[in-house]
């Protein structure tokens, strides 16, 4: 029977949690001593004594899980029942709980949150009789669903208990929600306090730091209106923290030192390594530690104008410490700016001097200039102009491209036009050793730099910094648009595009044919106009030959010729490009033979 099914699952659950004494197993205590037997309770006595057992149980379970578990697994203490589902309303959504590590169907999932609430029959196969009962009661309203089955229809006396155990089941959810409210609350009670009293803490340390940095900030305000410079500086803070303080260029070398322990000799800079180093730091607001240096930049206006370190090597730097460094940064960063202005005024001179020759200016007057600002004109110069991305011409990014050419090693006047710096160079830049430079300077490689043809008179400047834009504005366009470029280098593109003219046209010309041209002219031949018909006939052997009236092998003789006196293959795309366009230029535009 359904009473006996139940009264059995109770005994198991109670001998558990020692409701039951283990002696008994099941048998009335009496019975157990060998005492006569009571007589037999009726059967909805033993299932009211069986729902009452189980309600103490659920008001002892530790959590709700645990009470509609325990619901399900004795459910049929009501009653010919069993558990089919079971559901807890966990915000707001009606998570399934398994039974015997199955989970419900889909279907009775899906009718359960349609019932949004309310009780209602499921189809469950098999089971003529199937309900969702919701487990309802405050706070919370909803706690769940216990889907319940039967093979029988219940009578209404086992409705009732079933509905009971509902109610039951119910408030002891309520029970275990509101026990958990209550534990989260006094939990977040406890929080708060603790965070108040870290407040006060706090307060009281502020207060007390505030004095302290009050004191510094008066201290580094007096060495920077002494004008002390870097060793000012290292020789404060190293008083303020008791630790070595020393000052470092953007490039790694030793301006400043104060206190023990100075390397001797320096070390000489790693500019890769210096580079990490100022990237790393930069993108922290305030010292980064590397090894056993506390580091900060010194960078007025976001410029990187040199470091400001403490030695720490036995980890001993607080908040204090950091407080000290991060007020002589400060002050340094002043110091240097004050250097900065009296730099831009030379600056100032280069610019206007550069302004002129680049606008044509004459030729006595330019070197005098010169010599007074002492860039020396005489000799090749280059026309070099930069660009980059994120960056205006302003005066700070002058100035860091003044750092990336002496860094160089390059001598130039430098000069701003719209959003580009252009330089006039004495010698030949190298192909990457600037663009490297402001690469470290910038943090950045998105950059471009176009370069002239030589330059061998103050006259020819203006026309030589036309050449350079050039140069950039292809490379900017290319494939690889960051990089140098080299106008003398572009090959077909240094006639291409708005400017161009008559003057570039020849230089095209005589830098692809001008060998033919020559050996034309010495021997009598016509290499240049063999070549010219062979583009025209598309590269085909036999008309070739027969437009030029010779034999195929004569003209493939020529053709190898042609290929060792100039030095160019005409299987390589890029020179076979050239090569006919040149052939065109020298035909149609200087009037070649046609």
């Amino acid at each position: 029977m359904a009473d006996s099914r139940a009264h059995s699952l109770y005994q198991s659950y109670s001998r558990r949690k020692g409701n039951l004494p283990r002696s008994s197993a099941g048998r009335h205590p009496a019975a157990a001593r060998g005492g006569p037997r009571p007589p037999p309770r009726p059967a909805a006595d033993h299932a009211l004594h069986e729902l009452a057992a189980l309600s103490r149980a659920l008001f002892g379970a530790p959590d709700e899980t645990e009470i509609l578990r325990l619901a399900m697994n004795h459910v049929a203490a009501a009653g010919p029942y069993s558990a089919e589902a079971g559901y807890l309303n966990v915000v707001g959504d009606l998570v399934p709980t398994p039974r015997d590590g199955q989970m419900p169907a889909s279907a009775v999932s899906r009718r359960v949150r349609e019932l949004a609430g309310q009780d209602g029959a499921v189809t469950v196969a098999g089971r003529p009789w199937a309900r969702a009962l919701g487990l309802r009661g405050s706070p919370g309203g909803l706690h769940g669903y216990l889907v319940v089955t039967s093979r029988s229809r219940p009578t209404k006396a086992e409705r009732s208990l079933l509905a009971m155990l509902v109610r039951h089941t119910a408030a002891a959810l309520s029970a275990a929600f509101a026990d958990r409210l209550r534990r989260e609350d006094a939990l977040e009670l406890r929080r708060l306090r603790e965070e108040r009293t870290v407040l006060q803490r706090q307060l009281i340390s502020v207060a007390a730091e505030l004095g302290y940095e009050r004191a510094v900030h008066a201290l580094m305000a007096d060495v920077a209106a002494s004008g002390g410079g870097e060793e000012a500086v290292t020789r404060a803070l190293h008083g303020l923290t008791g630790l070595p303080a020393l000052v470092e260029d953007r490039f790694g070398r030793l301006k400043s030192w104060t206190g023990h322990g100075r390397p001797d000799p320096y070390p000489e800079p790693d500019p890769v390594r210096q580079d990490e180093m100022l990237r790393t730091v930069a993108k922290e607001a305030g010292p980064v530690r590397i090894k056993d240096r506390l580091v900060t930049l010194v960078r007025p206006h976001g410029e990187i104008l040199g470091v400001l370190a403490l030695v720490d090597t036995r980890y001993e730097a607080d908040e204090h410490t950091v407080l000290a460094l991060g007020h002589a940064a400060t002050s340094l960063a002043l110091e240097l700016g004050h250097l900065r202005k009296l730099a831009e005024v030379e600056l100032r001179l280069h610019r206007e001097l550069a302004d002129d020759l680049l606008a044509g200016t004459d030729e006595a007057s330019a070197y005098a200039r010169s010599e007074a600002v002492g860039h020396d004109l005489h000799g090749s110069h280059y026309v070099v102009v930069v660009q980059w991305l994120n960056r205006t011409a302003d005066d700070s990014f002058a100035q860091t491209v003044r750092r990336a050419v002496s860094a160089v090693g390059m001598r130039s006047l430098l000069t701003c036009h719209a959003d580009q710096v252009v330089l006039i160079a004495g010698g030949r830049p190298h192909a990457r050793a600037l663009y490297e430079a402001l690469a470290r300077e910038t943090g950045i490689r998105s950059g471009t730099i176009g370069v002239s043809a030589p330059c061998d008179s103050v006259d020819d400047i203006p026309h030589r910094y036309q050449e350079a834009q050039r140069a950039l504005e292809v490379r900017r366009h290319s494939r690889e648009r960051y990089g140098t470029s080299f106008f003398d280098e572009l090959g077909l593109y240094r006639i291409l595009g708005p400017g161009s003219g008559h003057r570039e046209l020849e230089t095209f010309v005589q830098e692809w044919l001008g060998q033919l041209i020559d050996y034309d002219s010495r021997h009598h031949a016509t290499m240049v106009e063999t070549l010219s018909r062979y583009f025209d006939c598309g590269g085909n052997y036999d008309e070739t030959a027969e437009s030029l009236g010779i034999h195929r092998s004569t003209l493939r003789y020529r053709l190898q010729r042609i290929r060792d006196i100039s030095g160019n293959d005409l299987v390589n795309v890029e020179d076979r490009l050239n090569l006919q366009v040149a052939t065109r230029v020298w035909k149609i535009v200087l009037g070649g033979p046609g």
